[in-house]
Formats: structure tokens, sequence, C-alpha cells
């Protein structure tokens, strides 16, 4: 092979290792941006979006807790389970792994997660509401740190004991509302009975209680709550979940809808399980107009499908999803992509 290096080259290398040799060899420290460091006018600009009317992006996360069985909290291994890491733009959060405490002697201590949720509460806004099961098949522990016994206490009374010790949650830990999740599944907390619970909670939040700005929301699946709870609930939220069938559409969310019209589409969201179908951010979807591919031309999947579509009543509050923590390891591998190109989708931006 023909050599190269010519004595020019030769020369010029020689001065430069004589350059390099000639200077300070310790390593010099660079400043780096740090991981999700923005300024005050960004946070600004982000907690006025979410007061603005907008489709919202709700989901639960229980990311940052330890799976089931283990005990202590965990000490995060990557910002998808950090709740700082969730996407910036999400509006409202449900606390699926529980309610972070920066108590020691609690069990909820949970030292990460309760700071990472003041700071994105404070700083973007983001709101943060406890989930629950609504079943009297169990027994509570109250305020005061007595047990309570739900299951020998099927009254109005212990409807109310059960309700208060929901409102002191939130209360308590400063948070912003309670998601009732409505599946009874045989419950006496069922019907009329629910509708108790729910006006007893929206004397403290929602539309109608003394802390208008807590937030009172129902979630359910196949059993739809009580039309008389309305008037008091911020959101109802449809487990729209690609569940025993290959696709979703925009057929079946309307159907969803229908059921539940007596409330306004502005109250009405709807949910995808990203849980199960979170490597493409849902399952195959189909709009009402035939349509089955998304702006470049590709498979338009259901977290879209639903950002994208509306009752024919009007325009919904908005969607979201279970366990949206998983779309933080999709097939993209872009953390969180699905989620954020929905909400964009959802609520394009202004330029």
């Amino acid at each position: 092979m023909k050599n190269i290096f010519n004595t020019k080259f030769l020369s010029a290398l020689w001065m430069v290792m004589g350059l390099m040799t000639g200077c300070d060899t310790e390593i010099e420290k660079l400043e780096i941006q740090k991981l999700k460091t923005y300024d005050e006018q960004y946070f600004a600009n982000l907690r006025t979006y979410k007061k603005s009317d907008h489709q919202i992006a709700f989901g639960w996360f229980a990311a940052y807790a330890p799976i089931e069985g283990v005990g202590g909290y965990k000490d995060p291994a990557s910002w998808g389970e950090r709740i700082k890491g969730i996407p910036d733009s999400l509006d409202i959060c449900s606390l699926w792994g529980g309610i972070p405490s920066n108590d020691p002697n609690s069990h909820l201590y949970a030292p990460v997660a309760y700071a990472d949720l003041q700071y994105v509460r404070e700083n973007l806004g983001t709101r943060f509401v406890v989930p629950t099961i609504v079943r009297m098949n169990k027994v509570i522990t109250l305020k005061d740190g007595r047990e309570y016994d739900l299951r020998e206490n099927q009254n109005d009374e212990g409807i109310k004991v059960y309700a208060q010790q929901l409102v002191d949650d939130v209360l308590d830990y400063n948070l912003d509302g309670v998601d009732l999740d409505y599946e009874p599944e045989g419950d006496w907390l069922q019907g009329a009975n629910f509708t108790k619970m729910v006006e007893y909670i929206g004397q403290f939040f929602g539309p109608k209680g003394m802390y208008p700005d807590k937030l009172l929301i129902v979630d359910f699946y196949s059993q739809y709550p009580p039309s008389e709870t309305e008037p008091y609930v911020d959101y109802f939220i449809r487990q729209a979940y690609t569940q025993g069938f290959a696709e979703h559409s925009a057929a079946r969310l309307q159907t969803y809808y229908n059921n539940i019209s007596w409330a306004p589409p502005g109250k009405f969201i709807v949910t995808e399980n990203l849980g199960s179908f979170y490597e493409n951010g849902g399952s195959p979807f189909i709009e009402a107009n035939g349509n089955r591919l998304t702006t470049d031309g590709t498979q338009m999947y259901s977290l879209e499908g639903m950002a994208r579509w509306n009752p024919t009543q009007g325009k919904k509050a908005g969607f979201g999803a279970f366990y949206f923590d998983r779309d933080y390891y999709n097939v993209r591998g872009i953390p969180y992509y699905n989620m954020r190109r929905s909400i964009q989708i959802a609520n394009p931006a202004v330029h």
C-alpha cells in the first residue's frame, strides 16, 4: 500500500504533540446543562396552559412505588420511575402507586416520590388525585388511627365515615382531589348508595364543594355511574380499554359516550390501558370516516385515536391512559413518545 504520510504531515503532528505536552494535563471540567432544567418563564407558560380551555391529558401512574410485596420505598433507577419524569404537559396524575409521604414513620414514606410530586405540582401546575376502588368490603384506617370495618357498617353512617376518610386524605396530604373508581361488581356501594357518597364528597370537592379547586372524579368500566351524580362531578372517565377485541374505533368510543350522554361531553374523558398495549401506544384504531392512518401514513393506534376523537355531541374533556408510565419504554425508543405526541395532536401548538 502507498505510504500516505508525507513529511509536512509529520511535522504538523509533532508540533501538535509538543503543544499538548506543554499544557496542563489536568482534565478540564465542563459545565453541562442539567437534565430537566428550565427557567421560570417555561414553568409560567405551562401553568397558564393548564388553566386554559384545552383537552386534558390524564393518567394513572404507579412506577414510583415498589412492586407488590416489596417493603420500603423505591430508589428510582430510571426517569421512567420518577414523578418528576412524567410528561410536562400532563394535566392530572392519579396516584395509583399510593400517596407518597415525607414522614419516615409513615407506612407511605417515599422521600424521592414526595419531593418529585411537590416540585411538579408547584412548578408545572400538574394536579394529583387519590384513586380508590370504592367498595364497602374492607377495613379502612381513619384520621385518628382507628380501624373501621366497612363490611359491618353498610349504611348511611358508614358511607359518611368512608367518604370523610377520602376527603381527609386529600386535605391532609395537600393533594388536588379524589378519583373514585366505580367498579362495584355486586358490592353494596352502588346505585343510590354510591350517589350518597358522591353527594357527601361533593360538599367539599367538585363544582358544588367548599373547595371547588379540588377535583371530584369518577372513573368506571362496564358499569356506568348513576346520572344523579353528574352535578357534583368534574370529570367522568371511561376506562375505554382494548379488552377482548383486536382493534379500537371511534364508533366504539361514541357508544361509550352515548351511554353517559346525560353528562356533557366537556366532562367526558376516554382512556386506554397502556399497561397491556404500551409498545405502540394502544391497539390499531379506526376513525369514524374509516381512516386507519396517522399523519405520516403509518398505522394509527388507539391513544392517538382517542386524542383525535370527539363525540358527535361536542368536544370531550380529554383522554389518557392507565399505567401510562410504560409508554416510557415504547418501541420508538423516545420516552413517553405516544403520550407527548397525543397531547400535541389534541392541543396543537400555536405558532
